[in-house]
């Protein structure tokens, strides 16, 4: 039976992600491999990640890659920064670049080698605006964040697909199927309790890949649907946001 692998947020880890899929998956090409989104920011490789997930779409494999704030804040960073207005010569950042050099996009453009988003190359971008918010699959809904189960449909709201951290399941209207989700990091006790219990409920695989000396925390997660079971792969990347008074949550 062919797999299939769901992998939370990476956060610019390029060297921890090689080695849970190299090492650990060792997928082939019938298997399917999907990506919850934060591929960037925090880490200090965002660039190396997106070059190697892109990698893996040209050498064949079936990837299917979903879109997390961070990406988010990226391209509205890079968006903005294209209209920035100059003044006697100087382009002072802007808004959100400030904002999101505060939530990591400092180490991003650092792998970029670039100080300003506009800097970026607009591949990078496009890619990152072709990402999925959310694929439904078997009995598994998989998302970046979650839900807003308020509306009658919570598929109309992308904004919380990306951006929610607290909501209430209402199952039903997904067809009681499982939700997979990252953004908001748990610890290895609670994803295994997850993963292990039984019918229809919400799963989060997020292990905060970007916490350092925080036991239950600091690795990367990958859950295979067909037998739910997962591997746990411990950070291999030197990482900028290391513990709970260096890091905020975004």
């Amino acid at each position: 039976m062919n797999k299939i692998w769901v992998i939370p947020d990476i956060h610019g880890c390029v060297v921890t992600l090689k080695t849970l899929i190299e090492n650990q998956i060792e997928p082939d090409k019938k298997d399917k491999l999907i990506f919850l989104g934060d591929y960037i920011d925090r880490g200090p490789d965002s660039k190396g990640v997106l070059d190697y997930i892109m990698n893996l779409e040209a050498e064949g494999y079936d990837v299917t890659g979903l879109i997390g704030n961070h990406e988010d804040y990226c391209i509205t960073a890079w968006e903005d920064d294209q209209d920035a207005k100059s003044f006697l010569g100087i382009r002072p950042k802007t808004k959100t670049q400030k904002e999101w050099e505060t939530y990591g996009g400092k180490e991003a453009l650092e792998s970029f080698g670039v100080e300003r988003p506009r800097d970026i190359p607009q591949f990078y971008i496009d890619w990152m605006k072709k990402l999925e918010y959310y694929l439904e699959i078997k009995d598994f809904v998989i998302v970046h964040a979650g839900f807003n189960f308020d509306l009658d449909d919570p598929f109309e709201d992308r904004f919380s697909m990306i951006w929610i951290r607290e909501y209430v399941p209402d199952l039903k209207k997904i067809n009681n199927k499982t939700i997979i989700h990252g953004h908001v990091p748990v610890n290895l006790e609670y994803i295994d309790m997850s993963i292990k219990a039984e019918g229809p409920r919400v799963i989060d695989i997020d292990n905060g890949i970007y916490f350092k000396n925080m036991p239950g925390y600091g690795n990367l997660v990958a859950l295979e649907l067909t037998k739910m079971e997962y591997a746990v792969q411990s950070v291999m990347d030197e990482v900028a946001f290391g513990s709970r008074n260096t890091w905020r949550r975004v």
